[in-house]
C-alpha cells in the first residue's frame, strides 16, 4: 500500500513537472504573441501565484475534513480545466481570471495547491528517518522531468518550421496538452486509497501546539519567496528574451540543463543534511547561489550569464527537500497538512507580488533589476533563518547528535 501510494505521487509529480516545465517558458511567449505588454505578462504571472495561494489556504483550512484523494482529484480536474480554458481565450481579462482560479505555474519549482497535499501525504506514509530522502526523490523527479519539459518548450518553433503550423495554434496546442496532463493525473489519483496508512490513526487537525514555530517559518519562507518571485522561470526567461533576444528553443535548452543541475543537487542535499543538519543545509547552499544571482545583471556576455545560471542551479534548490522535511519534522503528525499549507500559502502570496514588480522593471529597463533585488532579499532570508532556527533541531537530528556524543564518551 505504501509503495503504491508513493509511486502514484511520483508519477503525478512527473506529469505536472513536465507540463509546468514548458508552460513556464511558453507563458510569456504566448501572452506577448496575443498582443499583451510586458507589464501585463507580469500581472498574469502574479495572478497565477495569488490563485495558488488561495487554493492552498483552502486546503490548509479544510484538509482535516476532506480526504487526500478527494482534494487531489479536485486539483487534477482544475488543472485540466485551466489548460483547456487558457487555449480557448485570448483577451487579457478572461486570461487574468483563469490565471487566478487555475493551476498554471510560472515558476520552475512547485508552487501549486498540489505541493502541500502531496508532501503531507508522503509524510503520512514514510518513516521519519527516511522522510528527507523521499522528499529529495520527490524533488528530483520534479526537477528532472521539469527539465525535459523546458526542452520541450521548443516544440512550437519546430511545428511552425516543419509542419507549417500557425505560431498561435502551436502555442495553444501546448496548453491543450497541459489540460490533458491534468486528466492523466486524475486517472492516476483515482486509485489512491480513501484513507492512507496512518491517516485514521493520526487524524489531521488545525494547528495547535506548533502554531508559533510554523508561523515563524511561514514568515521567513515568505521573505525568500518574495525574492524568488522576481526570478520565477517565466520572468527569468522574459529577461533573457529582452536582454539577449534568445529564441524559445535556446532558452528551453538553457533551462533544461538548469533543471538537470538542480535535480542532482537534491541527492547531494540529503548527504549534506545528514552531516550538518537541515537548517545548515538550507542556508549554506543557498547563500552562494544568491550571490551569483546578484552578479548576473552586471555580466554583459550571455556565455557567462549561462555559467552563473547553471552554477546557481546546482546550489539554489538544495534547500527544497530540506525545507519540506524540516517543516514535517518540527510539527506533530496530526498538524502536518495544516503546517504544509500554512508554510506554502504565505510563500505563494509573497511571491505573487514580485512578478508584477519585475514586469514593471523590465518594461523600463533590461538591466536585470529583478535579479539584483531577488538575490539581496534572499540573502537576508538566509541569514535570518540561520539566526532563528539553527538551534531548533528535528527529533531525529537531536537523537543522532546524542548517539554521536555517547559514542565519543564511550571511546
Amino acid at each position: 500500500m505504501m509503495a503504491a501510494t508513493i509511486g502514484r505521487v511520483l508519477w503525478v509529480r512527473a506529469l505536472r513537472a513536465f507540463a509546468d516545465g514548458y508552460v513556464s517558458l511558453l507563458l510569456p511567449v504566448y501572452l506577448l504573441s496575443l498582443g499583451l505588454t510586458v507589464f501585463e505578462v507580469g500581472v498574469i504571472a502574479t495572478a497565477t501565484l495569488l490563485g495558488s495561494a488561495a487554493l492552498s489556504l483552502g486546503v490548509g483550512l479544510y484538509a482535516h475534513r476532506a480526504g487526500y484523494r478527494t482534494l487531489l482529484l479536485a486539483a487534477t480536474l482544475l488543472m485540466a480545466a485551466t489548460g483547456f480554458a487558457f487555449a480557448a481565450v485570448s483577451d487579457f481579462w478572461p486570461l487574468l481570471i483563469i490565471a487566478v482560479v487555475g493551476t498554471l505555474n510560472p515558476s520552475s519549482g512547485d508552487v501549486s495547491v498540489f505541493l502541500p497535499l502531496e508532501q503531507s501525504l508522503l509524510a503520512h506514509v514514510v518513516e521519519d528517518k527516511r522522510r528527507t530522502a523521499f522528499f529529495a526523490r520527490y524533488s528530483l523527479v520534479g526537477a528532472l522531468v521539469g527539465a525535459l519539459g523546458a526542452l520541450f518548450a521548443g516544440a512550437p518553433d519546430l511545428a511552425v518550421k516543419w509542419l507549417h503550423v500557425e505560431p498561435k495554434s502551436a502555442l495553444q496546442a501546448m496548453f491543450v496538452l497541459y489540460g490533458l496532463s491534468g486528466l492523466a493525473c486524475a486517472t492516476i489519483y483515482r486509485k489512491l486509497p480513501a484513507s492512507p496508512a496512518g491517516e485514521a490513526r493520526v487524524p489531521a487537525v488545525p494547528l495547535g501546539k506548533s502554531r508559533r514555530i510554523v508561523f515563524t517559518l511561514a514568515a521567513l519562507f515568505s521573505l525568500d519567496a518574495f525574492g524568488g518571485g522576481f526570478v520565477v522561470q517565466s520572468m527569468l526567461a522574459l529577461w533573457l528574451f529582452e536582454r539577449f533576444e534568445l529564441s524559445t528553443a535556446v532558452a528551453g535548452t538553457i533551462f533544461f540543463w538548469s533543471g538537470v543541475f538542480s535535480a542532482f543537487s537534491y541527492l547531494v542535499a540529503v548527504r549534506i543534511a545528514k552531516r550538518i543538519g537541515l537548517v545548515n543545509t538550507m542556508v549554506f547552499t543557498h547563500l552562494p547561489a544568491n550571490l551569483m544571482l546578484v552578479a548576473m545583471p552586471f555580466v554583459p556576455q550571455l556565455g557567462w550569464v549561462i555559467v552563473l545560471l547553471l552554477a546557481r542551479s546546482a546550489l539554489s534548490q538544495m534547500d527544497v527537500p530540506a525545507r519540506g522535511s524540516y517543516v514535517m519534522a518540527v510539527v506533530t503528525p496530526a498538524e502536518r497538512p495544516a503546517a504544509a499549507s500554512i508554510t506554502s500559502v504565505p510563500r505563494s502570496l509573497a511571491s505573487a507580488v514580485s512578478p508584477l514588480l519585475a514586469g514593471a522593471m523590465l518594461a523600463v529597463s533590461s538591466f536585470g533589476w529583478p535579479l539584483l533585488l531577488a538575490g539581496l532579499t534572499k540573502i537576508v532570508y538566509d541569514l535570518s533563518l540561520l539566526a532563528t532556527f539553527r538551534a531548533v533541531r528535528p527529533p531525529e537530528e537531536a537523537r543522532a547528535a546524542h548517539d554521536r556524543d555517547d559514542q565519543v564518551s564511550a571511546s
